[in-house]
């Protein structure tokens, strides 16, 4: 909470009076999948402090929904809003999108936790792809995740 505020989704951030900008990013793109878990508990935005894409092939006609939806190649509008001016943008779930936006990923934040429930979620879900990323930080937080974060190397 402390060093990624935005990525709280926005009824967390109001019942903990968190306002302002985010320090890190202004854009938050995710999968259909992990859009769905925030629509099937009544939110279809659940990031209103960003500027929130969704990916999906499926959902391009539902124009009253409050999010951008990439219905095309996701790995273009990427590159246009990396274009763009401002601050970072947050990949939320999906292996399947991970793997296609591979390409553009400049930096890697990753929780690793002490303990594992059920088989998992592969961060980058398709075909062997090399991507090869440096060590530029970690921090340990209480309870014993560490967040340890790479940057692509050049």
């Amino acid at each position: 909470m402390a060093n990624y505020p935005e990525t709280l989704p926005g009824p967390a951030r109001d019942a903990m009076g968190i306002t302002g900008q985010g320090q890190h990013f202004d854009t938050v793109i995710e999968g259909r999948a992990s859009y769905d878990l925030g629509l099937a508990a009544g939110l279809d935005d659940a990031y209103p402090h960003l500027r929130h894409l969704v990916v999906s092939t499926t959902l391009g006609e539902r124009t009253e929904l409050p999010v951008e939806i990439v219905s095309g190649d996701p790995i273009t509008r990427v590159r246009e809003l990396k274009a763009q001016d401002g601050l970072d943008i947050w990949l939320v779930g999906g292996g399947p999108l991970a793997h296609a936006l591979l390409p553009e990923i400049d930096r890697l934040v990753l929780k690793v936790n002490p303990s594992a429930i059920g088989s998992g979620i592969p961060l980058f879900a398709g075909e062997f792809t090399h991507a090869r990323f440096t060590p530029v930080g970690q921090e340990d937080l209480a309870g014993g995740v560490r967040v340890v974060t790479l940057d692509r190397a050049s």
